[in-house]
């Protein structure tokens, strides 16, 4: 062995855990501290549902997982909002002319169009202003929404 090239050995290195259980060892060094040990780790200790958390990574998991959980409910919500038979016809933006033309036949929601639509294409026609195009569009937006129309609605009416 060359002489000066290696570290001084401590035959009587003390080891220290941060849960007060120290213990001897050979070394390098002369005192070691440690955060676990086996008489501290949760696999040795069995106490498996305590989670060992270096540097704040489990809780870093955590935010993590709950950002993800709220956004998904959120994006739920929206999509609920969205489909929802309560929605007024004006956000539809079908036009003026046929907004007002079911507004002054007192109806207001998208619930009250898919149940007239149920009676078929007919009842729709029947509101007074309200026109083949208009249908057409209405038809074509509420799809686009995602809402299902009836059977009924599908039926041509002359």
């Amino acid at each position: 062995m060359k002489k000066d090239i290696h570290p001084t050995y401590y035959p009587d290195a003390q080891v220290i855990c941060a849960c007060g259980n120290t213990w001897t060892t050979g070394s390098t060094k002369k005192v070691i501290r440690t955060e676990i040990c086996s008489k501290c780790h949760p696999f040795y200790t069995g106490e498996q549902t305590r989670i060992v958390d270096t540097e704040g990574q489990v809780d870093r998991f955590y935010r993590k997982l709950q950002a993800r959980q709220s956004f998904a409910e959120q994006k739920k919500a929206r999509e609920e909002a969205r489909t929802s038979l309560e929605r007024p016809i004006a956000s539809l933006n079908l036009g003026t002319r046929p907004t007002e033309a079911l507004a002054k036949a007192g109806i207001t929601t998208v619930g009250q169009v898919i149940a007239l639509l149920e009676q078929g294409e007919a009842a729709l026609l029947n509101v007074e202003g309200f026109g083949r195009k208009a249908l057409i569009d209405l038809k074509k937006t509420l799809r686009g929404l995602g809402y299902q129309l009836p059977a009924a609605a599908d039926e041509i009416a002359v």
